[in-house]
């Protein structure tokens, strides 16, 4: 439900509350999303409460969720707190940006407790599905540091080799959260279908937003967000490092048929970095030399395995080459 709406993240703070809260009497203890018939509400002091709580633990600790087996639920167990949680239960306040700080500051400080005054206010833009780094390069492609399975782009970038196997970095995060993708994905393969310099477009009828949000909640442009999925060969075999000349023809693929494949905005990792053993300085140029040749919103997702430096982000690096 954050995650939908993020675009109002400047009217909203997540509240860190202390795990001690649990040692209070009066609480109530969720199963699930306690909204759902499926979820268990039991009462703190009940011996069941202690026995399932291990249990809850498993289930919210999981790095994404199920919908068919339930796990989309029970990752969204609650502790249910009657009238007021008191500030001292409070840890800190989470906003996503300076402005949200600001206004939230003023708010606690015209309210005159001291107690909420004390908590500290922290900016944590990952929190609200945010990118901590966001550099324009032109006026349709920009430079994002962040989660590209959570961008708003039409169709998402999924660096695969052509061998069927999703086993590690962005690649196996796509098949864990998206099984229908890993599964055309591995036909694919099978049928020799994908191959070096020629992307494939898996155009879903399933939008990312359904599947983030709560069950049951009516989605506004739900309907009209469909997520698609361009699979991008980078090597032949997941034991090679990444293929440079492959990349390029690849990017020279998208160039020649975004129009008419419809694609209308694009997310992509940095091709053939990370695993694929290639430099940022090598695959950014490239990529960027490319994407300026096309008329539609382009997001390109930095390597997250280490700092770059920022001449190597720069509009002169970039596209100079």
């Amino acid at each position: 439900m954050l995650y939908y709406l993020k675009d109002r993240k400047d009217e909203i703070a997540i509240i860190c509350v202390k795990k001690s809260i649990l040692k209070k009497s009066n609480i109530f203890i969720t199963t699930g999303n306690a909204a759902h018939n499926e979820s268990q509400i039991i009462r703190k002091g009940k011996g069941e409460c202690q026995e399932i709580l291990p249990k809850i633990k498993d289930e919210i600790d999981k790095e994404w969720w199920n919908a068919e087996d339930g796990s989309k639920r029970k990752m969204m167990a609650e502790c249910l707190v009657p009238d007021l949680v008191p500030a001292s239960y409070i840890q800190s306040i989470y906003v996503a940006n300076d402005k949200a700080k600001y206004n939230l500051e003023k708010f606690i400080s015209d309210s005159g407790d001291t107690n909420i005054q004390k908590i500290p206010l922290v900016v944590e833009p990952k929190k609200f599905f945010l990118p901590d780094l966001r550099i324009s390069l032109t006026s349709n492609v920009f430079l994002i540091r962040g989660d590209m399975f959570f961008s708003t782009m039409q169709t998402l970038t999924v660096s695969v080799n052509c061998v069927g196997v999703m086993g590690k970095g962005l690649a196996s995060t796509a098949k864990y959260r998206f099984p229908d993708l890993y599964v055309r994905y591995e036909d694919l393969c099978k049928q020799g279908i994908l191959e070096m310099g020629k992307p494939y477009l898996y155009k879903r009828e399933s939008s990312i937003f359904y599947e983030l949000a709560e069950e049951g909640v009516y989605l506004e442009n739900g309907n009209n967000h469909h997520t698609w999925f361009l699979l991008f060969p980078t090597k032949k075999h997941w034991r090679n490092k990444a293929d440079m000349q492959g990349i390029e023809k690849g990017l020279q693929w998208i160039v020649e048929n975004y129009q008419k494949s419809g694609i209308q905005s694009l997310a992509l990792p940095a091709l053939g970095c990370g695993l694929g053993q290639l430099e940022w300085q090598d695959v950014g140029p490239l990529m960027c030399k490319y994407m300026t040749e096309i008329d539609i919103p382009v997001a390109i997702y930095l390597p997250g395995e280490r700092e770059l430096a920022r001449d190597l982000l720069s509009p002169e690096f970039l596209l100079s080459k």
